[in-house]
Formats: structure tokens, sequence, C-alpha cells
């Protein structure tokens, strides 16, 4: 373990650990492979792990429970263990808060699409805190984040980072296109490294406008493709790139606190992401999405490629 790292003054980085069912079963379910393939990374961060009920009896019985120390346990989700993590998403004590969830959701459980389970995703994107519900956007993230606490010595190379065989999705709602737009002429030397931009509806046509003044208007022109807005089908028309594994990242800034009439469209796009847990990541805020950006760049910096 990098020593550098848990030094007695340093407040311990406290993250939400929660799986279906089918992602804590088998010895290669996702919850067994998130511990695997994140070993360094996980020791290379100074963490505390909040974990509910039965996702922490599959960390004992799969043999990956020295990876998940120090730990507290929640109860099982039917006692209220993924209500109480709600609340401690919200919690403004540092001693009584978590800094970000790993919630692996397998798609076809129900248990996904209960209340408790939506709210802790809305509250995470109120509260800026990572929601990951994909074991790539969990073995990602903490890797990144082991690289912004100082570790150079824990990098996997199950991280994707040739940017020029890859597409990246930026979708925004209409309250946050102006900050997409922020993040991407911010990072836009960055995304101008991915092989393909897509965007749904008017943010495609922003983006393509913000690479237009930066590269000129012929250069920038098909920067982004923009496929239909959201509300006509644009969300399922990129969800079918994610199954296709044509599409890896997704940055959706989403607005949490408008209704919206197109739900499903947007549930129909994570859902996509989940289908395929071990290959695509959701970005589902404007800060946390600056950061990965920032981090993955840096993680670029460092590759031997």
């Amino acid at each position: 373990m990098n020593k550098a790292l848990t030094t007695p003054t340093q407040r311990r980085l406290r993250i939400g650990l929660i799986a279906n069912r089918a992602h804590q079963d088998a010895h290669d379910s996702a919850l067994v492979q998130l511990f695997q393939r994140a070993t360094k990374s996980i020791q290379a961060l100074n963490i505390e792990w909040i974990v509910v009920g039965r996702t922490l009896d599959a960390i004992h019985t799969h043999g990956v429970a020295d990876l998940c120390q120090p730990h507290v346990r929640f109860p099982y989700g039917r006692d209220g263990g993924l209500m109480k993590l709600v609340a401690h998403v919200v919690n403004s004590d540092p001693q009584n808060s978590v800094d970000a969830v790993i919630y692996l959701i397998d798609p076809v459980d129900h248990s996904s699409i209960f209340p408790e389970a939506l709210a802790l995703k809305r509250q995470c994107v109120i509260h800026r805190k990572p929601f990951l519900s994909t074991l790539a956007a969990a073995c990602e993230w903490l890797e990144l984040e082991a690289l912004a606490q100082g570790s150079v010595t824990h990098f996997s190379a199950q991280l994707g980072i040739n940017l020029g065989q890859e597409s990246i999705a930026l979708i925004a709602h209409d309250a946050l296109k102006q900050n997409m737009l922020q993040i991407a002429e911010q990072h836009f030397s960055l995304l101008d490294q991915f092989a393909h931009r897509y965007a749904t509806g008017t943010t495609g046509s922003l983006l393509n406008q913000l690479a237009q003044k930066i590269k000129g208007e012929q250069a920038g022109r098909n920067w982004v493709q923009p496929f239909l807005s959201g509300p006509m089908g644009g969300d399922a028309q990129i969800a079918e790139l994610v199954l296709e594994k044509k599409i890896r990242r997704i940055v959706f800034l989403e607005d949490p606190h408008v209704a919206r009439q197109h739900e499903a469209d947007i549930q129909l796009l994570e859902r996509a992401a989940r289908t395929v847990t071990d290959f695509a990541l959701v970005l589902s805020d404007g800060a946390g999405s600056e950061r990965w950006l920032r981090l993955l760049g840096e993680r670029l910096r460092h590759s031997p490629n």
C-alpha cells in the first residue's frame, strides 16, 4: 500500500457499496471482479466501505473481505439498508456521509426501480456525488481517484486509454446545456482525441458550433454526430450503440429538479450501459464529469502508450 496516502490525519474516503443479487453470487460476478480488477486502486486509497447487508455476505463468501476493510455494515435491503444509504448521501456530517456510491445494478432486477434505488441515484446527482452503477464505471473511478491521491503505481491494463479507438456520448438537459459547453470547451483537446463524439438534439448542434469556433468552420462542422432529441428518441439511438459496444463513455448531465415526460428514455440509456456493465459507464453531474475528464487526461499522460 502507498503509505503516503494513509496518514493518521487524512479523512477516509467513504464509499457506499451494494450489488444486485445477480452481481453477487457467481465466483466471477461483477462484485468479485470489482475487487479483483481494482485491487491496486483500492490498496492505494484510504477507504471506509459502507456495505448493504447481503452484499457484505457475498464479499465474505468470495474471500475478498480483506479488500473491504474497514467497513460499516448496513441492514439488508428489505430491512432498510438502501434507505439508510440514501440518508448518508444527503448527510452533511463527514463522519456520517458517503463520498460516492457503487451500486452494481442488474438491469433485470426489479429492486433497482424501487423508490429507494431511484432516490439514491437522484440524491447523488443533487449532492454531486459519483453514482457508479456499472463495473466499468466503478473500476475506472477508483483508478482515477487513486491517481488524484498521488499514486502512479496502481494502473490497470484493463482501463481503456486508447481514445482514438473509442467513442463518447455527450448529453445535457436544457438547464445544463451551458454547463456541457463549458466542460467541452475546457476539455476540448481531450474530447478531440476520441474517434467519434455523439450527442442528442440541440446539445449536438451547440457542440458543433463550439467546435467550429475552436477548429474552424469546416473542421468543426461535424465534430459531433447529432441524433434526435431525447424525447424524440435520441437516447434510444445512443443506447443501441452502447449495446453494440460502439460507445463506452456517456456524459449525461441530468437536471434532477424537473419532471421529465421522457423519463423512460433516460432509464433506457442507463439500462443499456448496465447491460454491458463491464464495458460502459455513465457520468451524471457536471462537477463529477469535469473531474473525471481532468483525471483521465492526467492518466493518459502517465500511459506508456
